[in-house]
């Protein structure tokens, strides 16, 4: 805004003191100070209110306004309040250098100025990037824009004082604006990611707000590609409509699609924002979208290779064409490092309460997401997997350069079940509370294309081992399954009930009438593989106590604890209930 507006607006009740010719200065903030020498607090074009008690004679004025105008500021604005009438001294020193100054009356509280030229200013700098979001919006339409969004981001930073990160689903850093800073600690991610698949799921109308910790606020804007959002609206209006319209995120199929959403989180509560500004975070959005999308365009030649290589394994095509498939699909998958010796396969199902919706779509994207290394940033990460669906089912090849140690890093070792969804459970348990479960197996890294089949059904049996535990996201690997624990999820579950019922009912309504802790010291007994002194030890009893626990547990049950056979039947029943 410009100096003049400021004198014309009645409400302000400013004075001009001088400057008349300089009154269509630019003014780009506000800062109240009463220091000898504010300059290393300004960057220029601020008006600056004084109380004047950094005047303590008229020798005072001239080196205060000297450093003022140094420091590039637009205008000074003197309060009354104080001193009276301003200061003949100071306004002789704003005339020599040209300088601007005001009066601001006694009745105008300096909180007043401030206020209207933050509204004001904030305005214009927003309806400035709204122009430039909507220029790159219809840019990156027909082909990439320079600096793409980031671009934006960065003005959001700048201009708006705006703290911006764009989220994938599970919490990971895609982009964020310079003001951000180049990190986003990865706790905080994976907690506004949850909060918004969360809020999502619910159906509440965006953006979401929420405070960690009791102390930073966050407001949370979802971003959907495809065409299938508000984000994706031409104009503001019809983003307006479109983001305001009953059942955005309702309805079967969305359930799936909130899984993929990418996320914008604004360090701001944008309760009280005005429609200007909600509308121009929504065009940002909207180039994020077209982002997202060009991302996806990207993975479908790779995804294009998964669906061939799995089609000929499934169809028993001959290992040798399985193996030219591989070899055209090495090089794309791994630039520059020629053919992958090691393959691993990696299976997801997602599967939600009372069915009609088609897993497969959402078990790819969660998948694509899953296998991503947690420490990549940026769109563009260059996934070495190809992942396809078919039905209810996700598959992923993921091509491995060298497999030296099943325990090492990320970097070419081999995925590990129990640490493939360390970082991403939280956020992915949020937006599945209530109805939705996804599972994930994953298969021993084989050699060669003879494998591959043999890989593809040991991930399947291994994700069935993780469908039968609780929880909304379970995984499991080949390892479990040279163990007792691959056949317990093929019990029928009235054999279950009833097996472990015989066993542990009795124990459990003696503990209950009489707290004897017989369970748990079953447990710790088998746990021991038998050891009184180390069972004893453990559960901080005399050997006596002991003994006369396991013989209850004998008689109770009429089984033998020094019996294999009973042993196994009893840790078996343990591992079902």
């Amino acid at each position: 805004m410009r100096l003049r507006a400021l004198l014309e607006t009645d409400a302000l009740g400013l004075r001009l003191l001088g400057g008349e010719d300089e009154l269509d200065r630019t003014v780009h903030g506000v800062m109240t100070t009463d220091l000898k020498d504010p300059s290393r607090y300004l960057s220029g074009g601020e008006l600056v209110l004084t109380g004047l008690a950094w005047r303590r004679g008229p020798a005072d004025s001239e080196p205060f306004v000297r450093r003022m105008v140094r420091a590039g500021i637009a205008a000074l604005a003197a309060g009354e309040a104080e001193l009276g009438d301003i200061p003949d001294d100071l306004i002789a020193a704003c005339a020599r250098h040209r300088l601007p100054l005001f009066a601001v009356h006694e009745s105008v509280a300096f909180a007043t100025v401030t206020e209207h030229v933050v509204r004001k200013v904030s305005g214009e700098r927003a309806g400035d990037l709204a122009a430039v979001v909507d220029r790159h919006r219809r840019m990156m339409t027909s082909g990439p824009a320079g600096g793409g969004p980031d671009v934006v981001l960065d003005l959001l930073g700048t201009d708006l004082d705006l703290r911006v990160w764009v989220l994938s689903p599970t919490g990971r850093l895609i982009a964020g604006s310079k003001a951000a800073g180049p990190e986003l600690p990865a706790d905080v991610g994976a907690r506004l990611a949850a909060e918004q698949l969360a809020a999502a799921r619910s159906g509440r109308p965006g953006p979401h707000r929420v405070t960690l910790d009791g102390r930073t606020t966050y407001s949370l804007f979802p971003v959907r590609g495809g065409g299938h959002s508000p984000q994706t609206a031409r104009t503001p209006q019809e983003a307006r409509n479109a983001r305001d319209a009953p059942g955005v995120q309702h309805g079967p199929d969305a359930r799936g699609a909130v899984l993929s959403d990418w996320l914008l989180a604004v360090e701001a509560d944008a309760g009280d924002w005005a429609e200007e500004r909600m509308d121009l975070l929504y065009g940002v959005t909207q180039l994020i979208a077209v982002e997202r999308d060009r991302r996806d365009a990207a993975r479908a030649v790779r995804r294009r290779l998964a669906h061939e290589v799995l089609e000929l394994v499934q169809a028993g095509a001959v290992p040798a064409e399985v193996a030219a498939r591989l070899r055209l699909a090495a090089p794309v998958l791994l630039p520059g490092l020629g053919a992958a010796p090691h393959w691993q396969v990696v299976v997801a199902r997602v599967d939600w309460d009372g069915g009609g919706v088609e897993g497969g779509p959402a078990a790819q994207a969660l998948l694509e997401e899953i296998l991503v290394d947690p420490a990549s940033t940026g769109p563009e990460h260059s996934d070495r997997i190809a992942v396809t669906h078919t039905g209810e089912e996700a598959i992923a090849l993921v091509p491995l350069p060298a497999v030296t140690g099943e325990h090492e890093g990320s970097d070419g070792s081999e995925l590990l079940a129990e640490t493939l969804l360390e970082s991403v459970r939280d956020p992915l348990t949020a937006g599945l509370e209530g109805d939705g479960r996804l599972t994930l197996g994953v298969s021993a890294a084989v050699h060669s294309a003879e494998g591959l089949r043999g890989a593809l059904e040991e991930a399947r049996h291994a994700r069935r081992v993780a469908a039968a535990r609780p929880g909304r996201v379970c995984a499991a690997g080949h390892h479990e399954l040279a163990s007792h624990v691959l056949l317990l999820p093929f019990v029928p579950d009235d054999v279950r009930r009833a097996f472990t019922a015989r066993l542990l009912d009795p124990l459990r309504e003696y503990d209950r009438r009489h707290r004897a802790e017989l369970i748990p010291t079953l447990e710790a007994f088998l746990d021991c593989d038998g050891s009184w002194t180390r069972c004893a030890s453990r559960l901080h009893l005399h050997v006596n106590t002991l003994r006369y626990r396991v013989g209850r547990i004998e008689q109770l049950t009429g089984r033998d604890l020094s019996r294999l056979e009973d042993k196994l039947d009893f840790f078996l029943a343990l591992r079902m209930s």
